[in-house]
């Protein structure tokens, strides 16, 4: 097949380079506009950009794909299928219709179910034990298009945003060519999604990342795996940024046997300093702290932290406290 592929970020870069690697032809890559980064403001090529130019494929990265000019100029190059993965744009009705076998979309979860920008994210968060990827026909509406392929994937107990992010961005790629086989045999079944099923992950953003120690601990557990590596979850210590990578949740009758129960506590009370973690009494059970960085310092596990800063049983954490 004639291939256009439209893709931005590290996810996307697994499905590129499997359609590289396979039979069809990459006539083109579309990838969002350089962006600024860091204090000197200087631009940033996209990853999906950075693989398609070492390839010496063609890149466009329109401000707008709707745009008619840019709709002509897909209609010239003339794919007979458009694979999408991250882009970050959506796509009008005519880039929709305009391949033979339409837009494909590898979208990271398993739909219906976290429809949106942060699927795989949030699949954490919500502690599902079940992810996976979905090759989707593109229609109007977001991530409502008919399922084509799908793979699932049981996440591990101790399964973080950035480590789900890399397994499934692998599964991707294998997925799109499996896929297209298919497309051209005519062996496709699509299949509609069930609406009353389905579920939203919405955009992530730094605020999200304030621990509320009033919650239970296994939500404060699967939040801090969740926003790991972005946008990381964080409290506050001595007046400082207090970012939390590592905790292990316990409940009452183990805290009773770890010794550290502390009826009396309130949220954010530090109730035991062991020799290589600490724990924190929160809503419901107590939050080991195995992993953290303190604003303007590097990451390092509890031990090390506790030998540079002397935090006392009693001590809280959280915005205000110090």
């Amino acid at each position: 097949m004639r291939v256009i592929f439209m893709g931005t970020p590290d996810f996307a870069v697994g499905t590129l380079k499997a359609l590289i690697g396979s039979r069809h032809e990459v006539a083109a890559v579309v990838t969002q506009p350089d962006r600024p980064k860091g204090r000197s403001g200087g631009l940033i090529a996209s990853p999906v950009k950075e693989v398609a130019v070492s390839e010496g494929i063609d890149v466009y990265q329109p401000l707008k794909v709707r745009e008619k000019e840019f709709v002509e100029k897909l209609e010239e190059l003339a794919p007979d299928v458009i694979v999408v993965a991250a882009f970050g744009q959506i796509l009008s009705e005519d880039i929709l219709n305009l391949p033979k076998y339409g837009c494909m979309n590898v979208h990271a979860s398993l739909l219906p179910k976290l429809r949106g920008a942060a699927p795989i994210q949030w699949s954490v968060i919500n502690g599902d034990k079940e992810s996976g990827v979905t090759i989707m026909q593109m229609d109007a509406g977001i991530d409502t298009g008919d399922i084509l392929l799908m793979e699932r994937y049981t996440l591990d107990e101790k399964e973080t945003g950035g480590s789900l992010f890399e397994k499934l961005s692998h599964i991707g790629g294998p997925l799109m060519l499996k896929a297209l086989d298919m497309a051209e045999s005519g062996s496709l079944k699509p299949v509609k999604q069930d609406e009353e099923q389905h579920t939203y992950a919405k955009m992530l953003n730094k605020s999200m990342g304030e621990i509320d120690f009033n919650k239970p601990a296994d939500v404060i557990e699967r939040l801090i795996r969740g926003l790991n590596p972005w946008p990381s979850a964080y409290t506050h210590f001595n007046g400082k940024m207090l970012k939390i990578w590592e905790a292990d949740c316990c409940d009452y009758d183990l805290a009773k046997e770890y010794n550290i129960f502390n009826e009396n506590a309130k949220a954010g009370e530090v109730t035991a300093v062991r020799k290589k973690d600490f724990a924190v009494k929160t809503g419901e059970g107590y939050l080991i702290i195995k992993s953290l960085q303190l604003e303007g310092k590097k990451r390092m596990d509890a031990d090390a932290f506790m030998r540079g800063c002397n935090i006392k049983t009693g001590e809280c954490l959280g915005y205000g406290f110090k």
